[in-house]
């Protein structure tokens, strides 16, 4: 694990490192397997060193809605359900073979006591996903489909090797014909 890839601008000194090393627990998850199911506790978030997951909603008529994909560099939890201490209401797969560090809430308050900067790189990090998040809905309810497929690619350059059709419509809110539909009027242009 490279500690400074991931605390990116934290100058870290060798007992800081040791104690992240000691609370960032590596795991590996293959593809097709389920990382958090609904109603489970969300006890982790989870960086991703490398492959790809995604976390996801299914409605009561069975339809799933994609919340969130994680590539490299990018963390992933039901931030809901780890900050509220609350039962999960999303799943998260694995789309592509992944090497994983999982934090627990409690060991990252631990790491915010003991290691300086990384309370403020969560901080930051967090505020970004919120303002991520804002900024798809407001596209969800405002922009076209075209648009919000180019917010998508702008967001998550060179995904759709890792991901499935389906996967990349139900992140966008339309039907996998639409998509394709989207696709071809960009490739005519």
């Amino acid at each position: 694990m490279h500690l400074q890839e991931i605390f990116k601008g934290l100058t870290l000194s060798e007992a800081h490192k040791n104690i992240l090393s000691e609370k960032l627990k590596k795991t590996t998850i293959s593809k097709g397997e389920t990382l958090l199911h609904p109603n489970d506790r969300a006890l982790h978030q989870f960086y991703v060193e490398s492959g790809c997951l995604r976390s996801f909603f299914t409605d009561k008529s069975a339809k799933e809605h994609t919340i969130q994909f994680a590539i490299k560099d990018w963390w992933i939890s039901d931030y809901t359900a780890f900050f509220k201490k609350e039962k999960a209401i999303l799943q998260i797969e694995c789309i592509q073979d992944a090497t994983l560090l999982r934090l627990s809430r409690d060991d990252m308050n631990e790491i915010f006591d003991k290691v300086p900067g990384v309370e403020r790189y969560f901080r930051i990090k967090t505020e970004s996903y919120i303002g991520s998040f804002q900024k798809r809905i407001i596209g969800d309810l405002s922009k076209t489909a075209k648009e919000q497929y180019i917010d998508f690619v702008n967001t998550y350059p060179n995904i759709e090797q890792l991901v499935k059709n389906y996967h990349i419509a139900s992140y966008l809110g339309i039907t996998s014909e639409s998509l394709s539909r989207v696709r071809k009027e960009i490739a005519r242009n």
